[in-house]
């Protein structure tokens, strides 16, 4: 099955269509014509698009006959980052997109734990890598190397659960470790976002986030399951994308806070808005003084705040209209989700109950990549009142649901700081600095503590660093259990490869 024409996302009684299709379909549209993918040296119509996916699969089989073998791509955003994604399931192969801000030492993990067969990367990044980096029997490849693509390939009929991709996360917790998307995954979260976004044929997605990030990835498929154009963007500094939003008549941005900071600090001339229409956030929640920023920003663009985890994709969404009345709010299950909150025997928490958040349906991954203990850990049965029942996934977050049904976040459960018998949402913490106005990014962590078993450290961003306020602040809105040890001030805070601000690399300079 081909996906249909755009319009089939438009009716808002029916929803997208449900139907798994392999995820190498994207490219076949009934709009030949249309612009789909502009890069720097060219623009690419979906006919376009299609003969070259075709082409580049075909030369992968013919490189690679081994089904189910791993093709990874160390790159730049390109031609061959934004192909490989539809090009090698096309051709039976598990695509490992490494995100192209790693370092060798991460390269060579998920190249040893993937078991790729193929690297392919640019020169520069290739050049990085130490003897040993690269498993025996893996074939490195330039970028721009010819492929001898003679023999294309036409869209797959391969099994929708059939394996397509290893996402790998960012390592937060450790070393990075590879979630098994299927092409059901990839296409149905395509089919979800385009649909709650109303995302239409003459939509323009600016390309900011990173290619190797699930939210990343699918900028490009949500907007080709519409109908648009992606123009995919590795920036250096806040005007590269302004200037591109104008340049192009970007309609669709999506971001993470910390990047979003970095452009409402930025001057946005009318020309690099005019066209927007909507601006996306995941990767981390919205505070109100940043919500007021991008709407400032963008005064005519609708806002949709998300929450997702790689394991599910996205699981919820916040409708624009609610942002104003509830901007902290997680909103509610974006489509093809089953979104529970229970308590630790899985049994269904009331309103206003705090629990864990279990994701279930048809988005839910097929668990870690060679890795059957943390699967277990993470991958398990549904709880009994689940509708689509199977496995779901155990996020680990703490949320709490509302009366009128809207989600809120609480805090990660293997974050908790456990201070003086008490424990501590590291969440709570951070939006009582945040709602002083006096910093504009804020981090609780907890730090090893004789007495206290662990103490409240706080790393913050402001204007300008005002400690005693900062202090008399947070000592009117949180008790005394909860008050920070040290406030740190800083400049700027780190950030992983997915944009997010780098929790490991605090807590490892604070001594956690």
């Amino acid at each position: 099955m081909r996906f249909g024409h755009a319009g089939v996302i438009a009716p808002r009684v029916r929803g997208p269509d449900p139907t798994p299709f392999p995820i190498d379909h994207l490219a076949g549209r009934v709009a030949p014509d249309s612009p789909a993918l502009v890069l720097k040296d060219r623009a690419l119509s979906f006919a376009e698009l299609e003969r070259e996916v075709a082409a580049l699969a075909g030369a992968l089989k013919a490189g690679v006959p081994d089904p189910g073998a791993r093709v990874a791509s160390w790159a730049a955003k390109g031609w061959l980052t934004c192909l490989l994604p539809l090009a090698a399931p096309r051709a039976g192969l598990v695509h490992v997109p490494i995100n192209p801000l790693l370092k060798r030492a991460q390269v060579a993990h998920i190249l040893a734990d993937s078991g790729a067969s193929v690297l392919v990367g640019t020169a520069s990044r290739l050049r990085t890598l130490d003897t040993g980096d690269v498993p025996p029997g893996c074939v490195v490849l330039e970028e721009g190397d010819d492929w001898g693509a003679d023999d294309p390939m036409g869209p797959s009929h391969a099994d929708p659960d059939a394996l397509a991709a290893i996402l790998y996360t960012s390592g937060s917790t450790g070393r990075p470790k590879g979630v098994m998307l299927s092409h059901a995954n990839m296409a149905l979260g395509a089919a979800s976002v385009a649909h709650y976004l109303s995302m239409a044929a003459d939509d323009v997605t600016l390309g900011m986030l990173p290619l190797a990030f699930d939210y990343g990835q699918n900028q490009l498929f949500s907007t080709w399951y519409a109908g648009g154009s992606v123009v995919p963007l590795d920036y250096l500094f806040a005007r590269d994308v302004t200037k591109a939003c104008a340049r192009h008549g970007v309609t669709t941005l999506a971001g993470v806070p910390p990047l979003w900071w970095q452009l409402v600090e930025a001057e946005w001339p009318d020309d690099a808005t005019r066209a927007m229409r909507r601006i996306t956030n995941s990767g981390g929640a919205l505070t109100v003084g940043l919500v007021e920023r991008l709407r400032a920003c963008f005064p005519d663009a609708k806002l949709f705040p998300m929450y997702g985890l790689t394991e599910a994709f996205r699981s919820t969404f916040l409708d624009p209209d609610l942002v104003e009345s509830h901007p902290t709010s997680m909103g509610r299950a974006i489509p093809f989700a089953e979104i529970m909150v229970v308590h630790e025997d899985g049994s269904e928490c009331a309103p206003g109950e705090e629990g864990e958040l279990v994701h279930a349906g048809p988005l839910v991954a097929q668990g870690y990549w060679r890795d059957t203990a943390r699967t277990a850990e993470r991958f398990r049965p549904a709880p009994s009142a689940s509708v689509y029942g199977g496995t779901a996934v155990w996020s680990g977050d703490r949320v709490m649901r509302d009366e009128e049904g809207l989600l809120h976040f609480v805090g990660r459960r293997d974050a908790m700081i456990k201070s003086a018998g008490n424990r501590i949402s590291p969440q709570e913490v951070e939006d009582a600095a945040l709602a002083t106005g006096l910093t504009v990014e804020a981090v609780a962590l907890g730090v090893r503590d004789e007495k206290l078993g662990q103490a409240v450290e706080l790393v913050v961003r402001g204007k300008g660093a005002n400690d005693a306020a900062l202090k008399k602040a947070l000592a009117a809105a949180l008790p005394n259990f909860m008050q920070p040890r040290t406030i740190h001030w800083r400049e700027s805070l780190p950030t992983n490869p997915n944009g997010k601000i780098d929790r490991t690399a605090l807590a490892r300079e604070l001594g956690a």
